[in-house]
Order: structure tokens, then sequence, then C-alpha cells
């Protein structure tokens, strides 16, 4: 049985493929805690990334958004006090615009900005805010930034893959390999089934190839990726998060604009307060009425990918260096 005492890194995921995905990534998967606080009803996935020990949390079948995910990472801390660096993995909805071309199967990672001066943390609770008379509902909560750790990390990784490139495709193509029991889920679909939507044409339940699709009109026209650029892409900027799943194209277009949303999900806003986090998502939609599944797989995949090359640019003094997240939270700090 394993100590759970000897795990610094905690990894939280919503949905079963962002789960197969992180235990996939695992460079070795250890036995089940001692024990756990009595409470704890969390399934747990224990193992070994890099010179990391890393535990890893899935949300309850069935329940999504802020409420459970923060209920999540509450146990985690209880059971894991030893936790002093947090990683949100899994998929989101994309916010393309012409001046972010973003791609299903693409990677976008929270980021803080700056404007007017002020420096805004890198997720965006847009269904936190105020109303008031005879004027639009005003979104107003940014939420923490992760420790200073992650944030370096991330930068460094960025320049690696500027001068380097990455393999976060054939790092997946590669696990599939090996578990071919994952190949028809996980795999990368082909590219002709990556289409934008027109942001006023609403989804026909008849079928989007069937009827949305007839018409050439009613899609975005983008450039091919080159060969060289047909990798996932890493965006890095604001992630809106909310207790709601965005399947409104205009509404997307409108946060994208105003506060330059690059990814919609529904979990981080519960966890950025009480379990400061790196939030990672592999874009599997456009966040429109046209959604499906098709590509949950291989986005859960590569946001799990990228997680383990950035757990890679940190050595373990570094992460005991952070102060335990569960006693920040206990000294309010």
């Amino acid at each position: 049985m394993s100590n759970p005492g000897d795990y610094t890194v905690g990894w939280v995921c919503a949905l079963t493929c962002e789960y197969v995905a992180a235990q996939e990534f695992l460079d070795e998967e250890h036995d089940p805690p001692d024990e756990l606080q009595p409470n704890d009803s969390n399934d747990y996935t224990l193992g070994r990334i890099g010179r990391h020990n890393v535990v890893v949390a899935v949300l309850p079948d069935g329940e999504y958004g802020t409420a459970t995910a923060a209920s999540v990472a509450t146990s985690m801390l209880g059971s894991f006090p030893n936790v002093r660096i947090g990683l949100m993995v899994g998929i989101g909805g994309g916010a393309p615009s012409p001046t972010n071309d973003i791609r299903l199967g693409d990677i976008v990672v929270s980021a803080p900005r700056e404007a007017n001066g002020i420096t805004y943390g890198g997720v965006f609770e847009y269904d936190f805010g105020k109303t008031i008379q005879d004027q639009a509902f005003q979104a107003t909560r940014y939420l923490n930034q992760p420790p200073t750790t992650l944030r370096t990390a991330v930068q460094g990784l960025k320049t690696q893959y500027t001068r380097k490139g990455h393999q976060l495709g054939q790092a997946v193509s590669d696990i599939i390999s090996k578990n071919p029991m994952l190949q028809n889920e996980y795999s990368r679909p082909r590219s002709s089934m990556d289409v934008l939507f027109r942001s006023d044409l609403k989804h026909d339940s008849r079928g989007c190839a069937e009827f949305c699709a007839r018409d050439p009109s009613s899609l975005v026209p983008r450039r091919q990726r080159t060969v060289y650029h047909d990798k996932p892409c890493i965006h890095y900027g604001t992630i809106a998060s909310a207790n709601q799943l965005m399947k409104d194209a205009i509404a997307r277009d409108k946060l994208a604009k105003e506060s330059n949303v690059l990814c919609f999900e529904m979990e981080a806003a519960g966890l950025m307060n009480d379990f400061p986090c790196l939030v990672i998502r592999g874009i599997c939609d456009y966040s429109d009425s046209h959604k499906n599944k098709k590509w949950q797989g291989y986005a859960a995949m590569v946001a799990a990918a990228y997680a383990k090359d950035l757990l890679g640019r940190i050595i373990p003094s570094r992460i005991e260096n952070e102060q335990r997240i569960g006693g920040l939270l206990s000294t309010g700090l």
C-alpha cells in the first residue's frame, strides 16, 4: 500500500476519458493508499511521472460543475496532505476567432493576462458578477493564479516547444500502439472531421454531416495547416469557467471578444480559490450547438501529454519548496 504523504502533485479530471488519459501517461502506477480521510469518497489512481509522485482523482460519474470539482479537490487535500501543486486536466470547448486560430485537438493552457495595468488570473468565472438595472449582466471575477512553480514551468516549456517543437501527437500514438483497445475512442480523428460552422447557424437535429454542412456557405473558411503545423497547437490565455455548458456560438464570440476567452469548461472555477492549479484543456468542440464527442478522447490525451511534459520541466525540490495547498487554505494565505 502507498503512503499518502509521498504525493506532492494533485491531478483532477472530470470525465472517464480524462481519467483514462491521465492513467495512460503515468510512468508507473502505484498501489492504493494505506488509508483515506473518513469522509473521502473519491476514486484515486496513484503513480509516478518523471520524478514526481502524482495522485489523480476523478469526479463522480454523472456529476459535473464547479461545486463537485471543489468537493473532490477538498477531499484530496484532506487525504493527501503533502500535495503542493495542482493540475486540472481534460477537455474543453474552443473559442476560435480571427486572432486565435483554435482547432479541434489543440490545447489551451490557462495563463494570466494584463489589461490597463492590472494582471488577471487565467480563469474567468463568467457566470459570477452583477446585474444593474437597465444594463447587461457584468461578469466580474477572475480567479487565483496557480503557484509560481507552475507558471515558470509553462514559460520554460513554451520556450522549449518554440525552439524544438513538441511530440505530443506522437506520444498519444505511442500509447495507442501499446494499447490497441484505445484505438477507436482515443486516436486523432481525420482533419476533415474538424468543421467550424458560422456562428449564426444552429444545429440541425437530423445530423451535421447531412444537413448543417451540406451548404459550403455555412462553414467558416480556414487555411489548411501545413504538415509542419498539423500537430496540436498550444494556446495560452484565458479559460472561461461556469456551472453551465457553453453551446451558443453567439455568446461564445461575445465573451471571446470582450474578455479574450480561448476556451470554455465547467470545473476550474470551483478549484482556483481552494485548489490553485494550472488548467490544461484539449479542445474537443467549438462551444456551439454542433457539439459531438468524436474528438473527446484525443483531446483528453493531448492535454495529458502536455501535463506530463510540463511536470518534466519541474525539479522535485521546487515542488517541495512550495507550501502545502491544504496549509495555505488553513492559514488563509
